[in-house]
């Protein structure tokens, strides 16, 4: 029997096995997180899978989107994405959409499903999937990755956090910096794929805890793993309305400069005048901390900052430069001038600078 080790398994059994193949999934995306989501989700049985997906295969993708090969290079990804994934499982019943996500189409595709999963790349395309999931009422599974780095959540599920309680609004156009340039881990998408496919499943058959309200950041590099609470907002809760465009085809925003830990003590020891921005939980600032920095947790960013008094640049601060980051961003849309992240973090600034500080 195909999905004899699932059945087998306490609390699971075939009461949740026909559970998965009832439901409809649709994943928006066909790439490094789109992969292993449609690759797991397909083997386990999930009975109807969507796909959208309008990229063909480019040879620098496949460091890390293991279903295509060499000899796909230019081909569209969707086509051969469904060609494989029934040689692993025939049940399954895949609907294909070869188009990009738009405001014209992503009500009527979303309102066929029963989870959607984000697997895109850019944010414009995220808070249209976040705004189309409010809309219709439905669970939204989301995954990022940034260098070695990645985030999981659930939004938008059982009267929980949407995607704007923690990101309230997307940036402008044209504030972007194409995401190639950055770089990812090959393995990365691969394992917070993975995890996004866990809470699908998880969603679908009432089984463990998902990750609603939380926001879960995986380091690779270090082996770390922390879990935020996500503080759910009304008015996110209430779209009625797509907005006019979401139209973002990047991933980063150029107002957000980097800063190393070797430059950072360079402006203390300069006694620069600016804002050390320390945006780490509570409980991570007890274990460590550098001095006269200002502890104000991701969460409370967005309310809490517009009450500061400015003099000089910005630096964001957290454990390993990806949830900063993510602030840094948010501060340059809020039009904050000279934002930067401290890349690695208060981690690197232990390793590098100070190897008296506690390090977790």
């Amino acid at each position: 029997m195909r999905y004899d080790r699932q059945t087998r398994l306490e609390g699971f059994g075939p009461a949740k096995q026909q559970l998965l193949q009832q439901a409809a999934v649709l994943v928006i995306g066909a790439g490094g997180l789109g992969v292993p989501v449609l690759q797991y989700l397909t083997a386990m049985g999930v009975g109807r899978i969507g796909i959208v997906e309008h990229d063909t295969v480019s040879i620098t993708n496949l460091q890390r989107q293991v279903l295509y090969t060499t000899a796909d290079q230019g081909k569209p990804k969707i086509s051969l994405a469904i060609a494989r994934l029934k040689q692993l499982n025939p049940e399954i019943t895949f609907d294909s959409y070869d188009t990009w996500l738009t405001t014209e189409n992503a009500l009527s595709i979303v309102a066929k499903y029963d989870v959607v999963v984000d697997c895109t790349d850019n944010f414009g395309t995220r808070y249209l999937i976040n705004d189309a999931c409010v809309i219709a009422g439905k669970p939204l599974v989301y995954g990022a990755i940034y260098k070695y780095e990645g985030q999981v959540s659930v939004f938008n599920y059982q009267d929980g956090a949407t995607y704007r309680c923690i990101f309230p609004e997307a940036p402008a156009p044209g504030e972007m910096l194409n995401c190639s340039e950055i770089g990812v881990l090959g393995v990365l998408p691969g394992i917070i794929g993975t995890y996004q496919a866990n809470e699908v499943v998880k969603i679908i058959t009432g089984i463990g805890t998902p990750l609603k309200n939380q926001l879960m950041t995986i380091d690779t590099l270090h082996n770390t793993q922390h879990i935020f609470n996500i503080k759910p907002v009304e008015e996110n809760k209430n779209i009625k309305t797509l907005q006019s465009d979401y139209a973002q085809d990047v991933c980063d925003i150029t107002g957000v400069q980097s800063l190393s830990v070797q430059q950072l003590e360079e402006w203390r020891n300069a006694g620069k005048e600016f804002l050390l921005l320390d945006v780490r939980e509570e409980d991570e600032w007890e274990i460590c901390h550098i001095d006269n920095s200002l502890l104000m947790p991701m969460g409370t960013v967005i309310q809490s900052f517009p009450r500061l008094t400015l003099n000089g640049p910005v630096a964001v601060l957290c454990h390993h430069g990806m949830r900063s980051r993510a602030v840094a961003q948010r501060l340059t849309e809020m039009g904050v001038k000279n934002v930067y992240n401290v890349e690695g973090g208060i981690h690197a600034w232990a390793c590098a600078i100070d190897d008296t500080m506690a390090t977790y």
